[in-house]
């Protein structure tokens, strides 16, 4: 099965993608493009689906970059295949080309990021823990040490748990309030004392004051539609031992 990518008419002409679920090798609780290596899914499974990806976005294998995820606000630039591990970081920027830069998600939000002027790209893992913390405005800073303008540079956030599948408790809330009492109105009331949170809109929102003027999501919540997307909320929902994770790729 050919592989599936969502795209956005705000990064091009770089080459990228969303992809979904569809067209990997993986099976049972991994059906489909598992490209999660933390995953318990067969290693032969996800290499296969990496390979995949790296063909689909024209690139060898060593050249589909991803760091090591750990939902900091930490991002690297990058020029060249890793030679030794993967930093631990979650956003990544290069001015290279030939190289795909990465990241992975299963409901968190992955953002692309593109400089068509001055050649330079960058991809963001966004959970509420990074994108609270500044991944987004890491990851524009190191596009910026390569030679980006913020105000040239355009986002797309992909497939991310919508605010209607996302219920958090009050401590969360209150998290959020601490930061800036302001982030209120990504919050909806949910059942009793639980909310529901609007992690897209906040995402845009953090791009948008960063100065990423031109910034969209794309729509899609990885939590609702199963037959497209991972989901590590709907795979707890379902007492489901493990799940797989989504890839987003971009690439001069």
């Amino acid at each position: 099965m050919t592989l599936e990518r969502l795209t956005s008419d705000l990064l091009a002409p770089a080459h990228h993608g969303f992809f979904t679920r569809r067209g990997g090798a993986s099976s049972g609780v991994f059906d489909g493009l598992n490209c999660g290596t933390g995953s318990s899914d067969q290693a032969e499974m996800v290499q296969i689906n990496l390979a995949r990806v790296a063909e689909a976005m024209g690139v060898g294998t060593d050249g589909l970059l991803r760091v090591h995820q750990v939902h900091s606000a930490e991002a690297v630039p990058v020029s060249a295949p890793f030679a030794d591990d993967r930093p631990r970081a979650d956003g990544l920027a290069t001015a290279t080309p030939g190289i795909a830069i990465s990241v992975l998600t299963a409901d968190c939000a992955p953002v692309l990021f593109s400089d068509p002027d001055a050649g330079v790209i960058g991809a963001a893992h966004a959970g509420w823990k990074g994108a609270l913390g500044g991944v987004l405005e890491a990851t524009i800073g190191a596009m910026e040490g390569l030679g980006a303008t913020r105000g040239a540079i355009r986002a797309a956030i992909g497939p991310t748990i919508s605010q209607r599948a996302y219920e958090v408790g009050p401590e969360f809330l209150d998290t959020f309030l601490g930061d800036d009492p302001e982030n209120a109105r990504f919050f909806a009331q949910g059942a009793g004392d639980r909310m529901q949170f609007d992690l897209p809109s906040y995402a845009l929102a953090r791009l948008r004051a960063a100065g990423v003027h031109s910034a969209e999501w794309t729509r899609h919540c990885t939590y609702s539609d199963s037959a497209k997307f991972f989901s590590y909320r709907r795979s707890v929902h379902n007492k489901e031992a493990d799940y797989g994770r989504l890839i987003a790729s971009i690439r001069l």
